[in-house]
């Protein structure tokens, strides 16, 4: 199940840095004026790293389990007569299990609530200030 997660995990870190990237682009420089589509910008863009930022902290769940797993296989292997041990490596297997399924609900989560949040400010995105200053006075 691991080796089915990981590129998920891995694309979804990718994607989110594209993201990032294209909207820093997007930000236009610092000026006095109507800035409520340049906080938007800011707004998603925070979205974007926390995404990115949790996506990253689950290669260190799945490296965390491994390490785990390997010292308790070599307690197994230490003393072969403990069925406890046998059992700990079951369950924690167990455990890891329903732990990729929440990772993949979780991803599936970031994906959809990012989706939402461009589509729903595309403009703002893409034009965060607009051009009516010459209705201004």
């Amino acid at each position: 199940v691991v080796e089915l997660v990981k590129p998920r995990i891995q694309q979804l870190v990718e994607d989110a840095n594209v993201l990032k990237m294209w909207i820093q682009f997007l930000i236009p420089r610092i000026e006095d004026g109507n800035n409520f589509g340049v906080s938007i910008q800011e707004d998603t863009l925070g979205e974007v790293r926390t995404v990115e930022s949790e996506a990253a902290a689950y290669f260190d769940q799945i490296s965390r389990y491994f390490l785990t797993r390997g010292k308790i296989v070599s307690k197994v292997a230490r003393y072969p007569h403990v069925d406890d041990f046998r059992r700990t490596v079951q369950e924690l297997d167990d455990k890891e299990f329903l732990s990729m399924r929440l990772i993949i609900c979780e991803l599936r989560n970031h994906y959809a609530s990012l989706h939402d949040l461009i589509l729903k400010n595309v403009e703002k995105l893409v034009k965060p200030r607009t051009t009516n200053t010459d209705y201004m006075y």
